[in-house]
């Protein structure tokens, strides 16, 4: 390609916040809201006829087919491309209440799907004719056993903003105006954070000290909206007769609540694999201990400068010799603006892929021409190719997949990208990829798992005493980071104020599935290694969105999740990783 964009063309969406177009698919969405209202809030047919049900799915997947999010996701990527963009925001908040009122109106047809007969039931899960609505009606009639009456679930969506949103919005507004002296110059906390890992040992940890110093001054709050989150969830699970806080997030994501129990119990009984690791990278940073500012501590570069055009170069190259379609996916997002690269001035950090029914997928990247953007890039891209043949090859109820699969893809073509590289890298270079690429695991398996156990003791401690404090909630989380992190670091009482930044915390318990998904990628590489003809079945993955649960459709590709000591594999790899850079330190 000779030309490629690196800014994101909206216009795929719309020309801009007064486009016509925005109301009329508004106008078109609450109208066939209402319609399908009127159509189906009186009749009881399609609950006990076959014939009947189906055309009422056929009825609900073309409202899907109507896309709801798109003018969502279009204030929401201005809103990332800047976020002092103002309009974007008040018409975003306009429409996620105008939009919720309207979804509201079809509350009732899946609540009376779930409260179909179990006679009923069995029939329709054995009939040819709904063969294809076959799981999506097995996962309602099992949530509807916490299911509430209509007027209840509207309270419960209508509530859901000041009751959550609010209290955690609130406190990221507020992180987002405290700023910190550095080199004598004030920057804000978020940019201190991310300087901290390139700095010296001297710089780093006081650095860190001073964005912590920093948010303990909101802790009084932190710990109003923590304690008010957890116990807003609380009153929901028990409205809904969820047991445990983490049941409705693991039923949600289409898991089995006791395999990911036993799934992080034996992650945790690990804990002894990342505390090795900290062990080698104290030895290599030449430190008598680590601070909690150490973690992730850069250990050096990789000298190479990867331009964002090379670094398409090499993915096209790459994503080619597993799967030619998964390149032409790559061209065809560059083509038409789905990518957009560089950081700027008011741009959301970080990195994500985001993608609705009918709408393009898009990527946001901050690319700053390295190895480590090479990789970021390779992991989105893996959500962009999830999301595109599960939309080419899926039903519309279907072209959603768990978050529990979501990073299985995306650290694949991670994995596939970085030993393509790692030889061709000098033997400094290699010691830095190897310790990021650990690093990585480690975070993404341990560290996640580590906080999901935090969570659990945070929510049922709130639960039985009522509220706890900011000091107590700091020294809970510190406990559990050493655990993971293991005697080479030293904590400080500072470091569990952490909390107060910690956002993963306040979307619960939903970060077992970084752990899961990376376990499973990493076997799943590991197989394609061994025999390249297995990228058949990783397509057949890639392109099964959620018409099945997670641990079936791995299955169906000969990965069997229930296998005794299956996540252990993925967990040795790392091992051997880690064995790998010693040797190569050592060298």
């Amino acid at each position: 390609m000779k030309k490629i964009k690196t800014k994101w063309n909206l216009n795929l969406f719309y020309k801009s916040a007064n486009d016509t177009q925005i109301k009329k698919d508004i106008e078109k969405i609450k109208k066939a809201f209402i319609f399908f209202e009127k159509k189906y809030i009186k009749k009881d047919d399609y609950l006990k006829k076959e014939d009947k049900l189906f055309q009422a799915l056929l009825d609900y997947e073309n409202l899907i087919k109507l896309d709801t999010d798109k003018p969502l996701l279009y204030f929401h990527y201005r809103k990332d491309l800047d976020g002092k963009d103002q309009e974007a925001e008040a018409n975003l908040n306009k429409l996620i209440n105008e939009l919720t009122k309207y979804e509201n109106k079809i509350l009732f047809f899946l609540l009376k799907i779930g409260k179909i007969e179990k006679k009923f039931q069995k029939k329709f899960l054995s009939g040819k004719k709904l063969r294809k609505y076959n799981y999506f009606l097995e996962k309602i009639f099992e949530m509807s056993k916490y299911d509430l009456a209509e007027k209840e679930e509207k309270i419960i969506n209508l509530k859901n903003m000041p009751s959550h949103s609010m209290w955690v919005s609130g406190v990221q507004r507020t992180l987002s105006k405290q700023n910190v002296k550095f080199r004598g110059k004030e920057i804000s906390i978020g940019e201190a954070q991310n300087k901290v890992s390139g700095l010296n040992t001297i710089e780093r940890r006081a650095l860190q000290d001073k964005v912590l110093e920093k948010i303990k001054e909101i802790s009084s709050f932190a710990e109003s909206e923590i304690n008010a989150i957890v116990l807003n969830k609380k009153i929901d699970d028990e409205l809904r007769g969820f047991k445990n806080p983490y049941s409705a997030t693991i039923l949600g994501y289409e898991n089995n609540e006791k395999s990911i129990l036993d799934f992080a119990n034996i992650v945790t009984k690990h804990f002894y694999i990342s505390n090795r690791f900290y062990n080698l990278k104290k030895k290599i940073l030449k430190l008598d201990y680590m601070r909690y500012a150490d973690r992730g501590a850069r250990i050096g570069k990789t000298t190479k400068k990867i331009s964002f055009k090379e670094a398409y170069e090499i993915l096209k190259s790459i994503f080619k010799s597993i799967d030619k379609e998964y390149a032409d996916i790559l061209d065809n997002m560059l083509k038409k603006g789905q990518i957009d690269a560089y950081p700027k001035i008011g741009k959301s950090d970080g990195a994500y892929a985001s993608s609705s029914v009918n709408t393009p997928t898009m990527v946001l990247l901050n690319q700053t021409d390295d190895f480590k953007s090479l990789m970021t890039f390779a992991h989105e891209m893996g959500h962009a190719i999830h999301s595109e043949l599960s939309k080419k090859n899926q039903i519309e109820i279907y072209t959603h997949y768990s978050i529990s699969a979501a990073e299985t893809a995306s650290t694949f073509f991670e994995q596939a990208v970085f030993d393509a590289i790692f030889e061709k890298l000098n033997n400094k270079e290699k010691i830095v990829a190897l310790h990021d690429k650990i690093q990585g695991d480690i975070d993404t398996i341990f560290r996640q798992i580590a906080e999901f156990n935090f969570e659990i003791e945070l929510h049922n401690s709130i639960r039985q005493k009522g509220a706890l404090s900011s000091e107590e909630i700091g020294s809970m989380l510190n406990k559990h980071m050493k655990m993971y992190l293991g005697p080479a670091f030293k904590l400080k009482e500072l470091d569990g104020y952490f909390f107060i930044r910690w956002s993963h915390i306040r979307n619960f318990f939903y970060v077992y599935t970084y752990a899961y998904g990376q376990i499973i990628s990493k076997i799943m590489y590991d197989r394609f290694k061994k025999n390249n003809n297995f990228g058949k079945q990783i397509k057949k993955f890639l392109s099964a969105g959620g018409s099945k649960s997670p641990d079936d459709i791995f299955k169906d590709i000969g990965i069997d999740t229930a296998r005794h000591n299956f996540f252990k594999e993925g967990l040795i790899s790392i091992e051997k990783d880690i064995n790998k850079l010693e040797k190569v330190y050592s060298a």
